[in-house]
């Protein structure tokens, strides 16, 4: 199945309010990276154990290993969990940058490092996420 394919039918299996507004998030997200690499991952390891939630990703960029590997993986990701939705910003060196700059302005959200995590899109200031979105793929472009 295409990535698309998956993608719909992950949005399509959540429960409303969340289902409506994840399909908001992804329509935002093809705005944002028109033309963007999208990526499925059903959350499952090579075994078929489920090991994360699964999660829609937008756009590539090159992780890049201490041991000199490396693998494209995405630069934005959109998971629903058990409490609302979560958008990783994937890439950023400094993991203080998003909690300091987008944490007091977005809401009632938990940012991390990496992740900003909310209850419902009424909880946040979808300006403050785009922003970060947007910081994130800087961060993470060639």
């Amino acid at each position: 199945m295409k990535a698309e394919e998956q993608i719909k039918a992950y949005i399509d299996s959540q429960r409303e309010p969340k289902r409506t507004e994840m399909q908001n998030l992804h329509q935002r997200m093809l705005q944002i990276l028109p033309g963007g690499k999208l990526w499925f991952l059903d959350g499952k390891d090579d075994t078929g154990k489920v090991v994360t939630n699964p999660n829609i990703g937008y756009g590539t960029f090159d992780i890049y290993y201490k041991d000199g590997s490396n693998k494209e993986f995405y630069q934005i990701g959109l998971s629903g969990n058990t409490t609302g939705i979560s958008v990783y910003i994937m890439g950023l060196k400094d993991k203080k940058n998003l909690p300091n700059n987008f944490g007091t302005t977005i809401g009632k959200a938990s940012v991390t490092g990496y992740c900003i995590k909310f209850k419902t899109l009424e909880d946040i200031n979808l300006e403050v996420l785009e922003a970060a979105i947007r910081y994130g793929i800087e961060q993470t472009s060639s």
